[in-house]
């Protein structure tokens, strides 16, 4: 059976791992959030200072809706932040605005990981939405029955499944050293107290814990599938 049940075992740490960064990350930005900043910067104003501290000129600000939506878009040069972000003028919000302003940063140094990062997103895209479809294709010709075509399409659909999991891995070296560059940035060019920048290293450990349990979760997916399907094309 493709959903075997006998290695859901092997998800279960990562699910427990998932919830609980969304948790801790929802929590600490929430209370966070209430705190506000002795500067009264808002996340919009503390990434704008930040790039032009740092001689970035050539990349918009933008708000976006949602709730933790921000994100830096290196193909457009925006950053792009989100409605409790933009105009607050909580620690969390500047935090958050440090965050992605560091990514911008390393756009314009030419940070490798992030390069590499970028330029996996059509791959990867194209890959998390085919590998599952793929391998369900090959199952339908009958792998355990011994069908090499099928076999073949098992595996093909596992290759593109690696390529999201390994864009799960770039990704951690990517956000953990944005946050290290927004706590820096601030503490650096003056924006927080070193009183404030505590409760922002909580909020961005907290966020990155987000990023930590989805290389784990993909990674355990990706050895179940090798588990169930290794050991039909052991039969």
């Amino acid at each position: 059976m493709f959903y075997s049940f006998q290695y859901i075992y092997i998800l279960i740490p990562a699910i427990i791992l998932a919830l609980y960064a969304q948790s801790k990350v929802n929590s600490t930005f929430n209370k966070y959030s209430k705190v506000r900043s002795m500067s009264g910067i808002t996340g919009a104003q503390a990434a704008q200072e930040l790039m032009h501290r740092a001689g970035i000129h050539d990349v918009r600000i933008e708000r976006v809706a949602g709730n933790l939506t921000d994100h830096y878009d290196p193909s457009h040069k925006v950053l792009r932040l989100s409605d409790s972000v933009y105009s607050s003028t909580s620690l969390a919000a500047i935090g958050v605005a440090a965050h992605e302003t560091g990514h911008a940063l390393q756009h314009n140094v030419g940070y490798a990981p992030l390069s590499l990062r970028s330029a996996m997103v059509p791959l990867t895209n194209i890959s998390s939405r085919l590998s599952m479809p793929i391998i369900l294709i090959g199952v339908l010709f009958g792998s355990s029955r011994g069908s090499d075509f099928g076999y073949m399409f098992i595996q093909f659909g596992i290759i593109l499944f690696s390529m999201a999991v390994l864009f799960s891995i770039i990704t951690l070296p990517v956000e953990f050293n944005a946050s290290r560059r927004a706590v820096d940035m601030l503490g650096d060019y003056g924006l927080l107290s070193s009183d404030e920048i505590k409760p922002v290293r909580k909020v961005l450990n907290a966020a990155a814990l987000t990023y930590v349990a989805a290389a784990i979760s993909a990674i355990a997916s990706l050895l179940r599938l090798v588990l169930i399907f290794g050991r039909r094309n052991s039969r």
